[in-house]
Parts: C-alpha cells; sequence; structure tokens
C-alpha cells in the first residue's frame, strides 16, 4: 500500500470513488496538515506529514503502516475527519493529543470524536533498549505500568496501548475509542510487519492501509 496504483486499484476494486486521494510522507514527525482540495490532480502527497485533518467531504484520508500504529478519527458533530501514523516517535511526542487539538481548532469537541487505532506491533514482541526505556519514562512515567514491563536486559513497549491512553488524557470517553487487539508481528496470516519482513525483503515487504472519507 505504499503505492499509488495499488491505493487506486483497491478503491477502484471496492467501488469506492473518492474525489480526492490524500497520502501521508510519514516521517516519524508529530508535523500534522491540511490537504489543499484545489490541488490539481486526484492524489495529493503530505511532505513531511504524519497526520491529516479534513472537514471536505469525497477526500480519502490514507495512512500505511507495518507495525507502527495507525489511527483514524471522526467527529460526527463537527463533520471533521483524521488520520495519523505513530512510532515510536510520534507516540512519544503525543502526535494523538495534537491531532485532537487540532480537531478541536476546527470545531471539534473531544467528546464526540470517535476514535479507531488499528493493527500494530503488540507488546509481546516489540522491545526496547534502556536509552530508550529511559527516553519513554522522561515523557511518560505516568503510564508506565501500561505500556512497559521489563525483559531481559530489555523492555516490552505497548505503543497500542500508550496511545489509547495519551487519548484518553486528551478528552475523549473511553466508549469513543476501538482499540485493535492483534499484534502485526505474530500475526503472520493476516498482517504485514516491518520487523518480521523487512530483513528477509527489504525491498518489497509488505504495508497495511487504513483510510477514512465523508
Amino acid at each position: 500500500m505504499r503505492k499509488i496504483q495499488i491505493i487506486k486499484n483497491f478503491f477502484q476494486q471496492n467501488e469506492i470513488a473518492p474525489r480526492k486521494i490524500v497520502k501521508l510522507e510519514q516521517i516519524h514527525s508529530v508535523n500534522i496538515s491540511i490537504p489543499d482540495t484545489l490541488h490539481l490532480g486526484d492524489v495529493e502527497i503530505l511532505e513531511e506529514s504524519d497526520g491529516v485533518i479534513t472537514q471536505e467531504k469525497g477526500v480519502m484520508l490514507t495512512v500505511h503502516t507495518a507495525d507502527c500504529v495507525p489511527i483514524l478519527f471522526y467527529d460526527p458533530v463537527g463533520q471533521i475527519i483524521g488520520a495519523s501514523h505513530q512510532g515510536w516517535r510520534g507516540s512519544v511526542k503525543n502526535m494523538v493529543a495534537n491531532m485532537i487539538m487540532r480537531m478541536t481548532d476546527l470545531g471539534s469537541n473531544p467528546i464526540h470524536i470517535q476514535m479507531s487505532i488499528g493493527p500494530a506491533i503488540g507488546m509481546c514482541c516489540y522491545t526496547v533498549d534502556m536509552d530508550r526505556h529511559i527516553l519513554f519514562m522522561e515523557e511518560m512515567e505516568r503510564f508506565e505500568k501500561h505500556i512497559l514491563k521489563p525483559h531481559g536486559g530489555e523492555f516490552l513497549l505497548n505503543l497500542a496501548r500508550l496511545n489509547y491512553e495519551l487519548a484518553l488524557e486528551a478528552g475523549l470517553p473511553r466508549r469513543n475509542i476501538d482499540y485493535f487487539p492483534f499484534c502485526t508481528s505474530c500475526d503472520d496470516k493476516r498482517f504485514y510487519s516491518y520487523r518480521r519482513q523487512y530483513k528477509k525483503y527489504p525491498a518489497e515487504f509488505g504495508e497495511m492501509m487504513g483510510y477514512i472519507m465523508m
């Protein structure tokens, strides 16, 4: 799903007809963009962005992942949608709160925002070294019991749970958050995984796509 033509083919085969497809460059930042709906062409790639928000109908927002955390946002009252990509850098910098804040700036109320956390690598498979553990403790110590577990000389990290907790902290009701419970690294029947596949297929490893459109 990194390739534009595959994305176009997918929508065509499923009889989905967006007037514009928006794709993120995804540089592991917390940069959020709003697409230019007057931009010529049926595809817009948002450079240096890991999040996108729009109030426009018929604009398809996409996010591609293969272990990182994909999140989709929808405010049915304010009629605003968003999509974001959270690796460990985006998670520790609280991309989720930034997305909710930007949606609020456009008129959303956090109590109306619905959020779906898509398939990502689980705590069972994601290990981090002491240096990264220290970084997470500096920024996210309040969530330590939910997201970190000692594992030999390293630590197991739960990125999806961290983003869930950050969304609650930013004001989303628990009932508004859909939390995908499976691990992309473990489940090789249904999911692609960067950690599982990259060493074997560095040029051809697969990625999945999350998408949302009004």
